[in-house]
């Protein structure tokens, strides 16, 4: 430095500084280290900020004023600087030779100067708005100016005035522009040019990406949208749109190119382990059955070297670099943790010394401010990059896993159920958005103990060993806790995936559970689940006590053994306030890395489980798009197969084998057989859904697929048709009168804008079919696959579907259609008939030939279908006749007689001739012009009328977020669930645990000050006992409030709830389950139970800690230095009130959060169940596309919800950093008066509020935001209930219904309130035993009258009396229990069969045996390895659909009731079965009274009498014999079906 500032220029002089009155700095210092400060720091960044700058380009900025004064102000600090460079050079010439320095530092302060112009400009054309680095460069400058600024003032004050004139000048100027320059870098330049901000006004994009430096720090830019949450709850159009690079469109694909990179190598690694990477498979699928999780590990390490591709280096490349960031963020932050004990022990000193100069203290508390400011921004900035991260992983999870289903094969869906999957999505993403925020402990935990260990070794030497003693005995006591732990939170998983996977069966099937009045029993199930999930809590609770206390007294207990060990080993040693306060704040801050250290390991633990689970499930076999060749190459056959063997799953036997077809283009193939022979999994293997064991299969061209099952979305019924193809109006006219539709949209609210609930659960089975079939017919395929569509339609719909539809006639003659059915009147229309028989093709070739081979299927034939064919000519008379003889309204199935011109009439008279001859003129031009015509003139009459169209209320209700202030009922309610008086006895605890913490404290302070006294050694003892006994007891206290808080009260409160909604759902009335979807629900019972069972208590026990924690730091503070009560109010005053904004906003966020959750996951079990048809009509991409927006719809109000906690954050503790600044300033005001002792307890106290203030607003509104969860499922606990299960006094006897007279007296009844009424007045009386066919078109009601014989529809006036007993007075149960219902939906639950024959077990097994003989199941059923135990899938879906009615016939003759309905039950079923059950109906219940919806006339031709039911009143009802002969609307109908 000599050489540099010459000999008369000191670099040090420590009389100038240290022991001044009015301190001052040497003016060598001032020139050099503070001159470059600013420099060094800008060159040093400059290269790594140039290199960024050039790798991300946003666009560039136009010149602004703005801009141009930086550039001007810029350039003037250069000439500034380099005219004091130039004088230098004068006063060289003069002879006035200056020291070196005055020639280095106005050079290097100049260079620096033009190198900050280049960045400002050199920023704009790159496009960044607001610079960090030169806002940094300025701060630093104006700092390192001001000493000069106040030096340069104190020497033109004392001396003859101003010495250098010119360099005084320069100096001022130089200083004005530096602080210009710092303004103007605090505002914001404009967006760049074409940048996506600018463009892009709709979407309401984040502030964020257009904030300034100083903006994004403190997170300013969020204020907004706080003001506005704190004024009117937020809602969801207040949100900002995702960042870019946020959303799921580039989060997703990031993760899967490196998850697809992973997999190929780990297929490259080593080809020739497959035979034992085979071997061990299939126990890793059996992993959900009862193998351990260890098993199948240990079964997978033996399979030597074969390499799973690992997801979590996928997770790691893909979002590992930012992530980094943050971590640098945070070893910044633990650096300048240390820092503030040193600052207090030097104000201790400073305390104790009597002739320090007291700027030196104040100088201490601001230093102390800074760093812990200084920290505060740091540590944000660090948790930002973390949680968002967390947010990209779970977005990309979510992505993954969504696109994973849409492919995953057969086989590895049965071992993954929809809950589980669900659950993948739900709890798992989740964990890792969790495990994010502190990944970084686990390096920053032991850094920042190794650093606390060599300060506290510095400041008591080796005693500290004892306290570390203390901790590491502390860590394997915690490391067991945590390995129990994980083991039952494994448990509990298991448990729960079992409750929702229950409890979504039973929303499934709720109608049923109704109708049988099972609901006892399958409560009982789910209670049973549940009182296993809760013992395993109980456990976790007791050792979650153990650990909390361990943790709670660990600094405690460290702190004891250190100071006794220190006070013990030698005499000499004193315990003072120094080294007692400053080891203090030490232990304080290993406290933290401790806690956390075993908490980041255990959400590691949990984090590494369910990375395993989703391995395995983005490991599942994909479905091989080689199974079906569709390569287009022309060939006469749109389908060949070729010696097909399909199976289901690899390992089962083959459902298919030794199939050959060859489907010419453009013909109609049906398919026909028994039930269970194969039909249904013939078109899975040509839609390529089954593994193909061997053969070939080739389709060409595109594919329409109608199920069996009709699969609705949960959309418009329009949309449900649309199905991702655009609306043209002409062809959408044309499909909808082709599926009679027509006639359902004048019933249905909206017309086509209705929206359809889940699973389509508002319009009725025939509805369904023909809306699935329209889909198909509107997508214009090639290849049409059609699963049994015309079973579930009455049979002159099916008729009209067939003419219309498929038939020769029909919209779809020229395609290829493959029909399977089980209408024989269908079939002489056919081209070719193929006869499946268990699994392979017994005869294949036209009607005609099948009839001649006189084979099994000719056999089949002269069984049924005498009746059907009637040659074309008497076809003709018949039409002419019925045109007399039709009512209207019965002609309007096949069309709509409104127009009155006669020509149209006359055509439609044509058409009507032309549908039903069935000749072979297909090529006839004249009808085929009058189909075109007809389809272009209703279009006219249609537009009008959608305009008249009225908005409709719509079926589901969107969910609703409670706004506003959580309301104080809800605490009590949870409180009453607790016990008041517990409650009141648990807060108390608190309080008392917290006093034992203070007064060990104060007690401390104490002994320190005896560190002067003469009389020390004697107390060494009493004080080592009496601290002890204070911490211990507080240990005690914890350990107590604990045990009773988590382990007890909460889950008798966690209990109660959840028995109190279960009870409540399941007596809800049906209407409600059609209104809700089933997501919604499930989410109450998965989402919410678990924050009432884990959440809550955690939030509560946390936020009682830091509340009394930060009550006392007040209280000690207030008590030393009474002036800080002053500072208190204002200070308190801002926390009440950033904490208002806050909590306001950040709950309804939460809200908002956990209201678009759901759509995620009804809309993923809505796509699962649909893969099928989603595949077939090549929509994967469309659904992906759905989901990712329900995801970044879910995350855009998670975004902010991460921000107000950062915001928050820094605000709070910026209050927090006053307290420290004022206890350290009161501190030095009252030197005299305090014992050092005291000022170390104030202060080092003081340096913990921060923490817990913050921990306190984030725990006051995460207790507010969960218990939402009480809210929500209290919400579901009273809903209103259906009538009562049993009226005591009004129980029937147990023989009745003794005859089954049924009577309904003017009886109406509608859906829901404010609907129009769906039966109309109707009266009648039936005898017991009388058998009732109940018909009419679609829509007529007659679901409804059999829903109404079960209360499942209330009356709306008038009563129904069986055997004198009027229904409505009876309890629900006592009614359904006496009747038995066929329904037309065959529900089976997972289980056993037996199970789901007979869920009371009040059968014998040779009861059940008996009625599975006559259900015609005993074959099936004995050929099983588990006979009666055969166990059933979510939704039966290992039978097949004809299967699963035979069970619900088996279910009805065991239940042997006086009254049995039949609801269409004979839909899926083919003939002969369906012979077999009308055979086993007759005689097994032929004293019983029968009513049969029927599709099929035959079956209820000799019924007692027919009921004709239109637009919900009785329109015929007599003998069918009478009826024909009446010719009325029955005779209609049995004309179309071809029997009369």
């Amino acid at each position: 430095m000599e050489q540099l500032c010459g000999p008369e220029l000191p670099f040090w002089e420590p009389n100038l500084t240290l022991h001044a009155e009015i301190p001052d700095l040497p003016q060598c210092f001032q020139l050099t280290v503070l001159a470059w400060t600013p420099c060094v720091y800008l060159w040093l960044v400059s290269p790594l900020y140039l290199f960024y700058l050039k790798r991300n380009s946003k666009g560039y900025i136009m010149m602004s004023v703005l801009n141009r004064v930086k550039t001007i102000f810029g350039l003037i600090l250069w000439l500034v600087c380099w005219t004091d460079l130039f004088a230098s050079f004068h006063e060289m010439q003069q002879g006035h030779v200056r020291p070196p320095v005055y020639f280095v530092t106005p050079l290097i302060l100049g260079m620096t100067m033009l190198l900050a112009t280049f960045l400002i400009q050199f920023e704009r054309l790159r496009g960044v708005q607001s610079s960090g680095v030169l806002f940094i460069f300025w701060v630093l400058s104006v700092l390192c100016a001001i000493v000069p600024f106040r030096s340069k003032i104190i020497y033109a004050g004392r001396e003859e005035g101003v010495s250098d004139k010119l360099r005084f000048t320069t100096f001022y100027a130089y200083f004005s522009v530096t602080v210009a320059e710092l303004i103007l870098s605090c505002f914001n330049e404009k967006p760049p040019l074409f940048s996506n901000v600018a463009t892009d006004p709709v979407n309401n994009p984040c502030p964020e990406s257009t904030a300034g430096f100083l903006s994004k720090l403190t997170f300013w830019w969020f204020t907004s949208m706080a003001i506005k949450g704190y004024r009117s709850p937020l809602e969801s159009k207040d949100l900002w749109s995702l960042n870019k690079q946020d959303t799921s469109e580039l989060v997703v694909p990031n993760l899967l190119g490196e998850w697809e990179g992973e997999k190929v190598k780990a297929q490259s690694v080593e080809p020739e382990m497959k035979g034992q990477a085979m071997y061990s498979k299939p126990a890793v699928e059996s992993n959900h059955v009862g193998t351990s999780p260890e098993e199948v590990e240990v079964l997978l390490a033996g399979g030597k070297g074969v390499r799973q591709p690992s997801f979590l280096r996928a997770l790691l490349k893909a979002f590992g670099p930012y992530f980094l960031i943050g971590s640098a963020f945070k070893l910044l932050q633990d650096l300048i943790t240390f820092i503030n004990p040193q600052l207090l022990r030097m104000l201790i000193e400073f305390t104790k010394e009597t002739g320090m100069p007291s700027w030196w203290g104040f100088s201490l508390a601001f230093m102390m401010f800074g760093c812990a400011v200084l920290q505060t921004l740091i540590l944000h900035q660090h948790f930002q990059y973390c949680f968002v991260t967390g947010m990209r992983l779970r977005s990309a999870i979510i992505g993954a896993i969504y696109r994973k289903s849409l492919v995953i094969t057969n086989e590895a869906k049965r071992s993954s159920t929809v809950g589980e999957v669900v659950n993948l999505m739900s709890v798992d993403a989740q964990r890792f958005m969790d495990l994010t925020t502190f990944l970084n402990m686990l390096w920053s935990a032991p850094l920042q103990i190794i650093l606390a260990l060599y300060f506290l070794w510095q400041t008591l030497g080796p005693s500290v060993l004892a306290g570390v003693a203390v901790m590491v005995l502390l860590i394997p006591f915690n490391a067991v806790i945590a390995m129990k732990t994980k083991a039952y939170q494994v448990e509990q998983m298991q448990h729960k995936d079992m409750r929702i996977k229950l409890m979504n069966e039973i929303l499934n099937g709720i109608k049923v559970l109704k109708l049988y009045a099972w609901e006892v029993s399958f409560r009982e199930k789910v209670l049973q689940v549940r009182q296993k999930e809760l013992a395993v809590l109980r456990k976790a609770a007791y050792l979650g006590s153990l650990s909390i206390m361990a943790w709670t007294s660990a600094p405690f207990l460290v702190a004891l053994t250190t100071f006794a060990v220190y006070v013990s080993v030698d005499e000499n040693n004193v315990l003072d306030a120094e080294k007692a306060f400053v080891s203090l704040s030490l232990f304080n801050i290993l406290r933290f890395p401790l806690n956390m250290l075993p908490q980041v390991i255990t959400s590691l633990v949990q984090a590494n489980v369910s990375l395993k689970r989703i391995q395995t499930f983005l490991t599942h076999d994909e479905l091989d798009p080689g199974n079906v060749d569709r390569k287009p190459v022309a060939s006469d056959f749109a389908v060949t197969v070729v010696n097909g063997k399909f199976s289901w799953a690899k390992k089962d036997r083959p459902a298919l084998h030794n199939i050959n077809a060859m489907v010419p283009q453009g013909s109609l193939l049906a398919v026909v057989g028994h039930v269970g022979c194969g039909k249904s999994s013939l078109v899975s293997a040509l839609l390529g859904e089954m593994e193909n064991l061997e053969g070939e299969i080739s389709v060409r061209g595109s594919v329409a697929y109608v199920p069996q099952q009709a699969w609705i979305q949960n959309a418009t019924l329009r949309d449900n048709i649309l199905f991702g193809k655009p609306y043209v109006e002409q062809k959408y006219r044309c499909v909808l009168n082709a599926c009679a539709l027509t006639p359902d949209l004048d019933v249905l609210p909206g017309g086509d804008q209705t929206e359809i609930g889940e699973k389509g659960i508002n319009l009725s089975g025939g509805q369904r079919q023909r809306v699935s079939l329209a889909r198909a017919l509107y997508s214009e395929a090639d290849i049409y696959l059609l699963d049994d569509p015309l079973s579930a339609v009455d049979a002159h719909v099916a008729k009209h579907i067939f003419d219309n539809v498929i038939g020769p006639e029909g919209a779809l003659r020229g395609k290829t259609r493959i029909l399977v059915t089980h209408g024989i009147s269908f079939l002489p229309q056919v081209d070719n008939i193929l006869v499946l028989v268990e699994g392979t093709v017994s005869e294949m070739g036209s009607y005609q030939d099948l009839l001649k081979q006189n084979g099994a299927f000719a056999e089949f034939l002269r069984n049924y279908s005498l009746e059907d064919i009637i040659e074309d000519d008497d076809v003709m008379e018949v039409l002419l006749d019925e045109e007399e003889s039709f009512p209207d309204d019965a002609l309007s199935n096949h069309t709509d007689m409104v127009d009155n011109e006669p020509a149209v009439n006359e055509a439609r008279r044509q058409f009507m001739r032309q549908i039903s001859v069935m000749s072979n003129d297909a090529e006839n031009p004249k009808a085929m012009s009058v189909r075109r015509r007809r389809c272009s003139e209703r279009r006219h009459g249609e537009l009008v009328q959608e305009k008249k169209k009225v908005q409709v209320e719509k079926l589901i209700q969107a969910e609703t977020a409670e706004t506003g202030r959580v309301k104080f009922s809800v605490y009590w309610d949870y409180a009453k669930a607790v016990g008041p008086l517990l409650s009141l006895f648990i807060c108390f605890l608190y309080a008392g645990q917290s006093a034992a913490a203070i007064g060990a404290n104060i007690w401390l302070s104490q002994w320190t000050n005896d560190a002067d006294d003469s009389a020390r050694q004697e107390n060494v003892h009493m004080r080592v006992g009496v601290y002890a006994a204070l911490g211990i007891s507080q240990g005690a206290l914890i350990l107590a409030n604990s045990l009773l808080c988590r382990a007890y009260s909460m889950l008798k409160a966690a209990h109660a709830t959840h028995l109190n909604m279960l009870h409540a759902i399941l007596r809800a009335p049906q209407a409600f389950f059609e209104a809700t979807p089933s997501g919604r629900v499930l989410n109450r019972f998965s989402k919410d139970v678990d924050t009432i069972d884990s959440l809550i208590p955690d939030n509560i026990d946390i936020w009682m800690r830091t509340f009394w924690y930060t009550v006392n730091v007040l209280l000690i503070c207030s008590a030393l230095t009474p002036m800080f009560l002053l500072v208190i109010v204002p200070l308190m005053t801002f926390y009440w009130w950033v904490q208002r904004f806050y909590v306001a906003t950040s709950r309804q966020l939460k809200r908002l959060e956990s209201v678009s959750r759901s759509p995620i996951y009804s809309h993923f079990s809505e796509t699962i169940t649909g893969t099928s048809v989603i595949r077939a009509y090549g929509r994967n991409g469309d659904f992906v596309l759905m989901s990712d927006m329900k995801v970044d719809e879910n995350q855009k109000s998670y975004y902010p919800g991460i921000v107000s906690n950062r915001w928050l954050g820094v605000r709070i503790e910026f209050i927090g950093n006053c307290v420290v600044l004022f206890a350290g300033l009161f501190a030095v005001l009252g030197k005299e008066k305090l014992s050092p002792g005291l000022v170390g307890l104030s202060v080092s106290y003081a340096l913990q509020v921060t923490m817990s203030l913050n921990w306190m607003v984030r725990m006051t509104s995460d207790l507010e935001s969960n218990i939402v969860a009480v809210e929500r499922v209290k919400e579901y606990s009273e809903t209103p209930s259906e009538a009562p299960w049993e009226v005591e006094n009004k129980k029937p006897p147990n023989e009745w219904p003794p005859e089954g007279n049924v009577e309904f007296a003017d009886y109406s009844v509608r859906y829901r309130e404010g609907l129009e009424l769906v039966l109309r007045n109707i009266s009648l009386k039936v005898k017991g035993g009388e058998k009732i066919g109940i018909v009419g078109r679609t829509g007529a009601g007659k679901s409804s009258m059999t829903l109404c014989l079960f209360r499942l529809l209330e009356a709306a006036s008038g009563e129904i009396i069986i055997d004198g007993v009027k229904i409505a007075e009876i309890g629900l149960h006592d009614l359904r229990s006496k009747l038995t219902i066929i329904p037309q939906e065959p529900v089976l639950f997972s289980g056993t069969l037996r199970m789901n024959l007979d869920p009371f077990e009040k059968y014998s097994d040779d009861d059940i045996w008996n009625v599975l003989k006559l259900s015609h199941l005993h074959k099936f059923v004995s050929n099983q390895p588990a006979k009666l135990d055969l166990e059933c899938s979510e939704g039966g879906e290992n039978l097949s659909v004809g299967q699963r009615q035979l069970v619900c016939l088996a279910r009805a003759l065991l239940r042997k009731s006086r009254i049995l309905i039949l609801d269409e039950a004979t839909a899926a079923i083919d003939l002969e079965t369906d012979d077999l059950i009308q055979s086993t109906i007759r005689t097994q219940f032929e004293d019983c009274t029968v009513f049969t919806i029927a599709h099929r006339l035959n079956t209820i031709m000799d019924y007692t009498r027919v009921l004709v039911l239109d637009k919900g009143q009785i329109a015929e009802f007599d003998t069918p014999t009478n009826l024909i002969a009446q010719k009325g609307i029955f005779y209609g109908m049995v004309k179309d079906a071809g029997l009369a």
